[in-house]
């Protein structure tokens, strides 16, 4: 059978107008052996196609199982028994094999499809791929024909001719390059025979087979498709007018001139290549002979052998360690039960590795004091305990090790480790130390079309106005839909939904969303490899200076097993590392995230009354709303109050029932035994991921390969989740095992909910040990938590102003930024008491760089005396003092911020000479002072937040409230103020300058 050997998908951003997965697709309904997706030196879309090609075949053979059970094909079905519903793959005449491939593209104008033939092969080509990449910038390659090797075993070369009708041989310097190409690798070159259909293909075809002949190489047919089916001539044309910045009408011959670029079936390459349709047999050939498989790359983990141990021994030993130092007295028996058991389970799938990088970038991170924890489906176990991985007890019993880490599951567990989102690159730069840059690399991420960016870029494109498009952006709901653009909407708007050019519009958006449009770098996916990573998968250089990431994203890591460790970062860790630093430095006190003292009643406490402003995860106004129903009193209370308020469990009508079975208004009861087993801990109520999976296994009958696709698509923000294709198979299978209907639509909107954003218990479980952290510091050390909590922002929902405002109501001195105490960071330092001031820092004030901060501090000595000071001493510009000023920094000098901004604007941006520093007569030169009138607190208010964000004066309204209150002698529809002599800010306050910034920045003030 024919097979397609130069297919171009999305993954040649904006050119190829279709994803791998529907080449796949479409070549198992047109009967093609095989398909090599080869995109211009990439190799970014094929994984998607190998999964694509997976899911074709297991369809093809629940088809074919159903048929045998139903007799559908051969006996007659049994009377009264209908038929089953038609399976997806039903048309597929074949399974298609996907043979990766790439076009090469070489800067002296030479392109070739390398078909990876075998898996050195495979080696050979992304080799070459990070060569040229590593030499350009991100989304670009700079490969020349001298970068091609002389050993390219295991590679099949289609060189690609011109497709100009060319002069006789021997002319030009394109035959001269191909003649040196053939003679080094002539034992593995083609020539493609491709069609053009500008009704020229006849002569083109017998003058490139001529040109074969003199190469000495044979040919093969190829479609050279853009795309797999004809109805996307539009979309390719758009997605090259994107390319190119123009509109669709400006194209010119840079446009289709037909829908004939597509993925062809044999009949119809026959009948075009006519006299020369050997070729077609060829191709066949010639992809029977690439017997590379993707698959064969997964097992590529580092051995993680050290110092003559096997990775067994070697995990083995620093687990019994760990346990010896995570309980010092003696672990319980129960706990020494789990940590054999799971070794063992280990042991017997070789994920030893896994664990073993895992505990060693962790061991970095803790030998430089950068607070960490991991989470995961793995990492809530007895193993990363020991390791230090994790600082949840596994006594907690939040998860069972089976389910993540089992025989079913032929791929290594997921763990992810946050970092202080401060020192996060030094964790990164370590693991390229470690690992070297050609075995560690950063996972990619697909930057895809959505609502937004696929309406401009589109309507552009149609030339639709600028404003037209503002008017269509303007009506989404939400980020990834595209809801809201409908004819009634786009009617009320004012748009025409009958226009012709806007409908075409409209339906290519929609066509392109979900397309890529380019590569970014993931959040903190590592890859490492034991051998070279670069024959694993191309490396590129990233945006980022120091990173250099591959080009498939975790999705396909995860289709091919591949290891993965996330390296993360997360503020309120830095906040947490913050205070326990100064906890340590004022109260000898040293913490860590294992060791703060457990359940506190105190705690507990203060989170029912909702007092969490700053607490991690639970500081929203969904959780400040929810505590006090809920009444946390244990750890696993905050498990659950960081797993509820989530979309599934929202969505799924979660959060109501389970609070009333808490407060005893509802009976707990569960749909059967087997249910209550997995929903005994949550009363009844499914709110974790797990519990999901669960349920469908349980209750709906799901197999444990149905189960683990079910998982797949409940990823975090899935591009392209298909959660719903099971909702018919879960229905059924609920209600076949005798479950209410309402209840099973309950079940599957939660898990539709998941789709969206999910969350796994042994998740919540480490996020729920942050939560208790913060609120410890918090409701035992306010003043330390909101030092701490500043000095790590941005972060967090609420704004300086607030933390600020909240430690003040919890009896904690906030002093101002001074010239001559303050430092970059907020400080404690002694106040009056015997207690701790929380003194606010150089980092508070806008505009204000930390290096200047310390040339102000460095200089200090024993202090200030004034403006002038602070400029020939700490060498600071005028603008910088300036900035100073009108954050008030000079008021512990007696000089109040106008005058000290006068003095500052009197300096010139030079350093001062000591001859113009005194006049003749040998005296200084002392200026008569300038009398400015004094700020009224409104004033001072309102320069406070412009330059600090913030204020430790009145509340602004405590201002106004003089004018909103009216007084009892002015009646109902009196306005007087009332006397007294009430500082209140009006309008001669602000100056026409900052009112815009006033106004802004008072819009987020908390009122409460």
């Amino acid at each position: 059978m024919f097979a397609e050997l130069c297919a171009t998908s999305n993954f040649t951003f904006l050119t190829g107008a279709s994803h791998p997965e529907e080449y796949m697709e479409r070549a198992g309904l047109l009967g093609l052996s095989a398909v090599a997706i080869a995109d211009e030196n990439s190799v970014a879309g094929i994984v998607r196609a190998y999964t694509k090609a997976k899911e074709i075949a297991r369809q093809v053979r629940e088809r074919a199982k159903l048929e045998a059970e139903h007799g559908i094909i051969g006996p007659p079905l049994p009377a009264g028994m209908a038929p089953p519903a038609p399976q997806p793959g039903a048309d597929i005449r074949n399974i298609p094999r996907l043979i990766p491939a790439a076009r090469l593209v070489f800067i002296e104008g030479v392109e070739m499809t390398a078909l990876a033939a075998t898996r050195q092969g495979w080696a050979c080509l992304t080799r070459l791929i990070s060569k040229g990449r590593l030499r350009s910038a991100k989304g670009h390659c700079d490969l020349s024909l001298g970068d091609l090797p002389d050993d390219m075993q295991g590679l099949q070369l289609i060189l690609h001719p011109p497709k100009a009708l060319d002069p006789p041989p021997g002319a030009g310097p394109w035959f001269a390059q191909a003649q040196q190409l053939t003679r080094r690798f002539g034992q593995i070159m083609h020539l493609a025979l491709s069609p053009c259909y500008d009704g020229q293909d006849r002569i083109r075809f017998d003058r490139h087979a001529t040109l074969a002949r003199h190469l000495k190489i044979p040919t093969v047919a190829s479609a050279a498709p853009r795309m797999h089916h004809g109805r996307r001539r539009r979309l390719a044309d758009v997605v090259t007018a994107i390319r190119r910045g123009c509109r669709v009408d400006q194209l010119g011959r840079a446009a289709l001139t037909n829908s004939e670029q597509r993925l062809r079936p044999e009949a119809e390459m026959r009948q075009i290549l006519g006299p020369h349709a050997e070729a077609v047999d060829h191709a066949a050939r010639l992809a029977k002979s690439c017997t590379f498989d993707l698959g064969s790359l997964r097992y590529e983990y580092p051995s993680e052998i050290a110092a003559g141990e096997t990775a067994s021994q070697r995990l083995a030993r620093l687990a019994y360690e760990g346990l010896d130092w995570r309980y010092p007295y003696g672990a319980p028996e129960r706990v020494r039960a789990m940590l054999e058991h799971e070794l063992q389970l280990i042991a017997k799938l070789a994920y030893e590795p896994y664990f073993l990088t895992v505990r060693d970038i962790v061991a970095f991170a803790r030998s430089r004091d950068i607070l960490c924890q991991g989470r995961g489906s793995a990492a809530n176990s007895v193993v990363c305990y020991c390791l230090g991985v994790t600082s949840v007890s596994p006594e907690i019993g939040t998860m069972v090790f089976e389910r993540f880490v089992s025989e079913a599951r032929d791929e290594p567990p997921d763990i992810d480790v946050d970092f202080e989102h401060e020192r996060r690159e030094e964790v990164i730069q370590h693991i390229y130390e470690t690992y070297g840059r050609h075995r560690a690399g950063l996972c990619a991420t697909v930057i895809h079309y959505r609502g937004k960016r696929a309406i401009r870029e589109v309507g552009a494109a149609m030339g639709l106005t600028q404003d037209t498009i503002g008017a269509l952006s303007s009506q989404l709901w939400g980020f990834f839909s595209t809801k809201g653009l409908e004819a009634e909407r786009m009617a009320e708007i004012g748009l025409d939904p009958t226009d012709r050019r806007l409908q075409l519009t409209m339906q290519l958006i929609y066509e392109i969303v979900g397309f890529p449009r380019h590569l970014s770098q993931h959040v903190g996916g590592f890859i490492v490899t034991e051998g070279r990573l670069d024959e694993l998968v191309p490396i590129e250089n990233a945006t980022m200076e120091g990173r250099t990431v591959i080009c498939w994203d975790k999705d396909d890591i995860d289709s091919l097993g591949i290891l993965k460790v996330d390296v993360l970062s997360l503020g309120m860790l830095t906040c947490i590392r913050k205070a326990f630093d100064l906890l340590a430095q004022h109260h000898g006190q040293r913490y860590s995230l294992a060791s703060l003292p457990q359940e506190d009643p105190r705690v507990y406490d203060m989170l029912c009354k909702a007092d969490s402003i700053g607490v991690f995860q639970v500081e929203s106004r969904a959780q400040m709303n929810f505590l006090p129903r809920m009444k946390p009193r244990c750890f696993y209370d905050l498990v659950i109050e960081v797993a509820i308020i989530r979309p599934g469990p929202i969505q799924g009508d979660m959060v109501h029932p389970y609070i009333r079975r808490r407060n005893g208004e509802e009976e707990v009861s569960f749909p059967s035994d087997a249910l209550g087993a997995v929903l005994g801990k949550t009363l009844g109520v499914p709110l974790f991921q797990e519990q999901a999976m669960q349920i469908a296994i349980v209750g709906a009958g799901f197999t444990p390969d149905q189960a683990d696709r079910l998982r797949r698509s409940l990823a975090t923000f899935k591009k392209h989740g298909n959660v719903s294709e099971f909702r018919t198979l879960f229905l059924k299978g609920m209600r076949a095992n005798g479950y209410d209907e309402d209840f099973a639509q309950r079940c599957f909107s939660q898990i539709e909910g998941f789709g969206s954003y999910g969350f796994p218990e042994s998740h919540a479980a480490s996020f729920a040990l942050l939560v208790y952290a913060s609120a410890w510091i918090k409701c035992h050390h306010p003043g330390v938590f909101a030092c701490a909590l500043l000095n790590a922002q941005p972060m967090g929902f609420y704004a300086p102003a607030q933390i600020v405002r909240d430690a003040k109501e919890h009896g904690v001195q906030v002093r101002p930024v001074c010239i001559n105490a303050s430092f970059w960071d907020n400080v404690m330092e002694p106040d009056e008491d015997g207690g701790l001031a929380l003194r606010l820092g150089f980092r508070q004030i806008k505009g204000l760089r930390e290096e200047d901060a310390q040339w102000l501090t460095a200089a200090r000595g024993n202090g200030y005396q004034s403006v002038r000071d602070v400029w020939r001493r700490a060498g600071l510009g005028p603008q910088v003092l300036q900035r100073l000023a009108e954050a008030d920094v000079f008021a512990a000098l007696d000089l109040p911020r106008r005058n000290a901004l006068w003095d500052a604007k009197a300096l010139s941006n030079g350093p001062e000479l000591p001859l113009f520093a005194l006049d003749l007569d040998g005296e200084a030169i002392d200026e008569p002072a300038a009398h400015l009138p004094l700020m009224t607190e409104g004033e001072q208010v309102v320069e406070d937040y412009v330059a600090l964000r913030l204020t430790l004066r009145k509340h602004p309204l405590a201002l106004l409230r003089g004018t909103l209150t009216p007084s009892p002698a002015a009646g109902p529809s009196g306005g007087s103020a009332p006397s007294g002599g009430h500082a209140t800010i009006h309008p001669r306050d602000i100056s026409s300058t900052k009112k815009h910034k006033v106004a802004k920045l008072m819009t987020r003030v908390s009122l409460d």
